[in-house]
């Protein structure tokens, strides 16, 4: 019985679907307990910032930074930790299914792609104050308008880029090889590497467990408001964003990029029904008096949202997708993540530098303009009108191909 569960649950991949409306319901939990809502490219940004101040940088003139708050560090910040954690989440679950291997990128163009679409991605989600999961996943649901028009451009920015990556050039040139081991033997299985993978996964996750214990050991109470125990709480967050992010092999990037280049829409159901029910509980902890992060909607907002749908897909994953195959030691997406950073450092370098008329704009409450109930029905009609659309693309597509 045992071996057959850790093959369900460590060893298999979860359905994508799934998945996502697990996070939903996580991520609302965690916007109940912390007040914000999950997300990543903040902290990623406040991490370039310090990396930079370790070499003599002054950023006291950068606006951007300043809006950032570099105050504390990443273990002593709740986003910092909670980032860590997804980290550590994304890498037990590799280990314990065995998925760590290696691996090289294809070829110097996909080297060329991780490092352009990385920079573009990054430098876009923080243009628009926000990537995939702050202004699309764990946005939509909490009744800020910009999060909707953040959607549409970064869709239409997913659509294009999955245009430009089918051009011939970029397609990945297969080659057939015949596989051996160096003496001309044959493949060499390694038996024993699912055995060492699972121990190294669960050295991490004992070593994860220790450091959580040393947070709560440092709180003289289990009170949310004390920061000890908030850290301790972003720890299990992050660990369990990560897990199953990398179970279910949740990337924002294939959710739209499978739809619109296979018509499969498993992941992007399962991401419209997981913020369907991730609203309804957000709405519950706003009436209670949770206050809703509310964004102007800008031509940055456009821009970096635009940027950020072509730079995941030219990439080939988002903050979450680059994530989990960084930790399955997919050195292209290691690439990714640092020139994800590097974006969120030129974007945070340059604000200043942008005029007015693209970083101001309005903010809309949906719950102010339309009343509570009014608001939330709204929200509710949106995610309908996106799920239609989803139909009809997946019938669209397949008549067009015949079937």
């Amino acid at each position: 019985m045992l071996s057959s569960w850790k093959q369900k649950f460590l060893v298999n991949f979860w359905d994508t679907g799934r998945a996502m409306m697990m996070l939903g319901v996580l991520s609302a939990v965690y916007f109940g307990v912390f007040g914000g809502v999950w997300a990543v490219t903040g902290e990623m940004t406040r991490w370039g910032g310090e990396f930079l101040e370790l070499f003599g940088a002054d950023l006291s003139g950068y606006s951007y930074y300043q809006k950032q708050n570099l105050n504390g560090t990443p273990l002593t910040r709740t986003d910092g930790v909670m980032l860590i954690g997804m980290f550590l989440g994304s890498l037990v679950a590799a280990f314990w299914a065995n998925k760590v291997k290696f691996r090289l990128p294809a070829s110097n163009i996909r080297i060329f792609q991780a490092i352009v679409g990385g920079i573009l991605s990054g430098f876009g989600a923080r243009l628009a104050f926000g990537c995939n999961l702050a202004n699309f996943f764990t946005g939509l649901p909490y009744f800020s308008l910009h999060t909707w028009v953040f959607a549409i451009f970064m869709v239409l920015g997913i659509f294009i880029g999955v245009k430009v990556c089918n051009m011939p050039f970029f397609k990945p040139k297969a080659q057939m090889l015949k596989a051996c081991s160096p003496n001309g033997l044959g493949i060499v299985i390694d038996k024993g590497r699912k055995s060492r993978h699972f121990l190294y996964g669960s050295i991490i996750f004992i070593l994860s467990l220790v450091w959580l214990v040393s947070l709560i050991l440092d709180s003289p109470t289990l009170d949310v408001k004390t920061k000890s125990t908030l850290l301790s709480l972003a720890l299990i967050f992050g660990f369990a964003f990560g897990f199953i992010i990398s179970r279910g092999q949740v990337c924002f990037t294939s959710c739209f990029r499978d739809l619109f280049l296979f018509g499969r829409d498993i992941a992007t159901k399962g991401a419209i029904y997981g913020m369907l029910i991730a609203t309804l509980i957000a709405f519950a902890f706003i009436l209670q008096g949770h206050g809703i992060k509310m964004i102007e909607i800008s031509l940055g907002v456009v821009l970096g949202a635009f940027l950020f749908g072509f730079g995941i897909v030219f990439a080939g994953g988002c903050e979450c997708g680059w994530t989990y195959r960084a930790a399955e030691g997919q050195i292209h997406f290691v690439i990714v993540g640092i020139a994800n950073f590097a974006g969120t450092a030129i974007l945070a370098l340059s604000y200043d530098l942008f005029p007015d008329s693209i970083k101001s704009g309005v903010k809309i409450n949906l719950l102010d303009t339309f009343g509570q109930l009014g608001g939330l029905g709204v929200n509710a009609l949106l995610f309908g009108i996106a799920l239609l659309f989803v139909l009809y693309f997946k019938r669209y597509f397949f008549a067009k191909k015949g079937f």
